[in-house]
């Protein structure tokens, strides 16, 4: 159902990209004047439209529809909408790393395309391939064919080596923001006629780090297991999320040093089976919100900056010590602790 959902509604033009205007924008300009690179590199964030935006170029380099960068009704583009499009070469170098992949990436670069267009190549995680498969792509892109395109993907540039990146052009592609993904996630729901409310989608958000593709498939899970009727008691449920309610009440019992109470829902959090790291991450998020908040709140009302920026740096210390702790709730009991019986003197 994932799978399904992504790729159903996967951009078929660049206009329906999502988050990344300035690629959009510069690739688009660059195949209307007719400036192709031999190289490029997309780098980011998995989930970001690294691989779209890949096939997006091929289709516009190939349209036989003049007057338009992406017909989708022509020959190729309908090819490469179905995925058989002789000219389109996708390669997975998490899988396929060594030289001898290379060599046959070279031996087929040699060789015109079947329909006297561009022959394009996509490498994705472009980072993973040995030192000597960097090499052999190395020589291939000092003297690339004419008729060839190479379209390298990678969450990792900083692991590909100098000389390759500078025989590309370099694209790099953001993280998508709250707004861009909620919006995705309300078109879809509305066209798979789904009932979701707007707690849900918030929680898709957040769990989805930025990710569109992450954002789509954590939907369509939920659909799975809802029916087609998502409410935030359920998607908190399904995704491992702790519902907005409990951080509101963790906060208050740390502000009010109700020790017993605090250490009580870490527990109870614990006991439901949720991920203490993805609780402490939610409840991060809700403390800056919190103290971002609190700037613009008159003083006596509110939670108190300085409270807040408190307990901001105590849970950052608790993130790191939840990886190495023998018992996952003690970093947290320890934190509240500390927060609760500050300016004890007695402690």
């Amino acid at each position: 159902m994932s799978q399904v959902l992504y790729r159903k509604y996967r951009p078929q033009t660049f206009d329906e990209v999502e988050g990344q205007e300035h690629v959009v924008q510069t690739l688009k300009g660059a195949v209307g004047s007719g400036r192709i690179g031999h190289a490029y590199l997309f780098a980011g964030p998995r989930g970001t439209g690294k691989t779209t935006m890949a096939r997006l170029l091929a289709k516009a380099l190939n349209c036989a529809k003049d007057g338009q960068l992406i017909c989708n009704k022509c020959s190729n583009c309908s090819s490469v909408n179905e995925n058989r499009f002789m000219d389109l070469i996708e390669i997975d170098a998490a899988s396929n790393r060594g030289i001898d992949e290379i060599r046959n990436i070279k031996d087929s670069a040699q060789v015109a395309s079947s329909h006297g267009g561009y022959k394009i190549f996509i490498i994705d995680e472009v980072h993973m391939l040995t030192p000597q498969a960097f090499n052999a792509l190395l020589k291939v892109l000092e003297e690339p064919p004419s008729h060839v395109v190479f379209i390298l993907a990678t969450t990792e540039p900083h692991k590909v080596i100098d000389t390759i990146l500078s025989r590309v052009q370099r694209f790099d592609f953001r993280k998508l923001t709250d707004s861009q993904i909620a919006s995705k996630i309300n078109r879809v729901a509305k066209k798979e006629n789904i009932v979701i409310d707007s707690n849900s989608v918030s929680q898709i958000v957040w769990a989805s780090e930025g990710s569109l593709r992450d954002a789509e498939n954590a939907l369509a899970k939920l659909v799975v297991f809802t029916e087609g009727k998502i409410t935030s008691d359920l998607s908190s449920q399904i995704l491992g999320i702790v519902p907005s309610q409990t951080n509101k009440e963790f906060l208050e019992f740390l502000f009010k040093k109700d020790t017993k109470s605090a250490i009580k829902l870490v527990g109870d959090i614990y006991e439901s089976g949720l991920d203490l790291e993805n609780f402490v991450s939610q409840f991060l998020l809700y403390l800056r919100r919190q103290l971002l908040e609190s700037f613009n709140v008159p003083p006596g009302e509110g939670f108190e900056p300085a409270f807040l920026a408190s307990a901001i740096r105590a849970f950052i210390k608790t993130k790191t010590e939840l990886k190495t702790s023998p018992l996952p709730q003690l970093p947290i009991e320890l934190a509240v602790w500390e927060i609760t019986q500050a300016g004890n003197k007695s402690v």
